[in-house]
């Protein structure tokens, strides 16, 4: 029997798809741990889930139905004394709602004799799983990501708060475990690296036949993807004459502003803003290019990619990759092994690098090549989950 559930904020998410991953990947393993999700996804791109899997999230009921819930609780006594107590002393602070979705979440749990909860991400999720430990005394441990630890939103129930109450922390790279273990001395041993996977079988193989060279991306269309800087190398390569076509799948709140450099600098011949589109057809589309590029910045108030999802896509599908060496990216892109890395911001060396790649085919496979074999080394996701249960488990 599975001794442990999921919570997700919002599940499953176009944006996340690592987590969909990860529950999916166990549940070929024939582990099929409950799932609750605050949220409901809406007005996301389609995607092609596993309709098995998605019957199985309970959804949390909005705030209404919610407190109807939870104080028709409070009448049957399924509260102790000390959770009133916490409910009547937090009243309606910031964040009051997690202590209700807490209650809510953990009579299921009590009901089902789940004894652990793990949680994605060091924000809403976690912060109810707190709570959930905290009324119930169900452990508790949360995937820690990227922004989530290196600019927290700021909160009563804090990043401190929940490395300090949880039985484990996860993320996803050694460089933010090193981050973790240095600013929280005292709960290193709690801070583990489980890098995210892939099932490596679900990707075709890059054959490099594109006339002319394309130039792939994927990714949100936020400030620190950086994908300014790779309008301003494809501009340079423009202006050298240089033949290539350039694709960015995703959809963002910058994207007027993109749109808008690209017609300034007379890209729209070969530089496309295609838009989100579901797993099958990002797969499609790197197998259908040359090189794949993610100019990733460190934003203005010092938000940055941890371990992208998409760098690890394109290894799987054997292209070459082009970043920067910024956060756990270096783990990933080898320099001059499975990619070459640039300074962050610096159009200039991207322009240089992409030109490198397009331009030797044979350079090209060979990167691509032993990014493929870094992929099946690191990346597996059937090995990777297994390391996660028997962590949480």
């Amino acid at each position: 029997m599975t001794n442990f559930a999921y919570l997700f904020e919002r599940f499953p998410s176009f944006g996340q798809t690592f987590c969909y991953r990860e529950v999916a990947e166990l549940a070929r393993q024939h582990i099929a741990p409950p799932i609750f999700s605050i949220r409901n996804p809406k007005d996301e791109p389609p995607q092609d889930w596993d309709a098995h899997i998605v019957e199985r999230v309970d959804y949390l009921p909005e705030e209404k139905q919610l407190l109807v819930d939870v104080g028709r609780a409070l009448k049957k006594r399924k509260l102790t004394a000390d959770v009133v107590a916490a409910l009547n002393e937090w009243g309606r602070r910031t964040d009051f709602l997690r202590l209700y979705q807490a209650i809510y979440i953990g009579l299921r749990l009590r009901e089902m004799g789940i004894e652990h909860v793990h949680a994605h991400f060091a924000g809403m999720a976690a912060r109810t799983a707190f709570w959930i430990n905290k009324f119930f005394q169900i452990t508790f441990s949360f995937t820690a990501h990227a922004n989530d630890i290196f600019v927290p939103t700021q909160f009563e129930i804090g990043l401190d708060k929940l490395v300090d109450a949880a039985r484990a922390i996860i993320t996803e790279t050694d460089y933010a475990a090193l981050f973790l273990r240095q600013r929280f001395p005292d709960r290193a041993s709690r801070i583990h690296r489980i890098y995210n996977g892939l099932d490596l079988a679900e990707f075709g193989r890059a054959d490099f036949r594109s006339i002319p060279p394309l130039i792939m991306a994927v990714g949100r269309l936020i400030p620190k993807k950086g994908f300014s800087d790779l309008i301003r190398a494809c501009a340079l390569l423009a202006q050298r004459g240089k033949p290539f076509r350039c694709e960015i799948l995703g959809e963002g709140p910058v994207e007027n502003d993109l749109r808008k450099q690209i017609e300034r600098l007379g890209l729209q011949h070969c530089f496309i803003l295609a838009g989100a589109k579901p797993q099958s057809q990002v797969r499609r589309r790197l197998v259908a290019a040359n090189v794949f590029a993610l100019p990733s910045v460190i934003d203005p108030e010092g938000g940055m990619d941890n371990l992208p999802t998409v760098i690890m896509e394109a290894m799987a599908t054997g292209l070459p990759v082009v970043s920067t060496n910024i956060g756990g990216i270096p783990e990933m892109v080898v320099e001059n092994e499975t990619g070459l890395l640039v300074q962050p911001g610096d159009g200039v060396a991207m322009a240089e690098a992409i030109n490198k790649i397009i331009g030797d085919a044979s350079a090209a496979e060979r990167l691509g090549q032993s990014g493929y074999a870094r992929a099946q080394r690191l990346f597996s996701i059937d090995k990777n989950v297994r390391e996660l249960c028997a962590l949480i488990s």
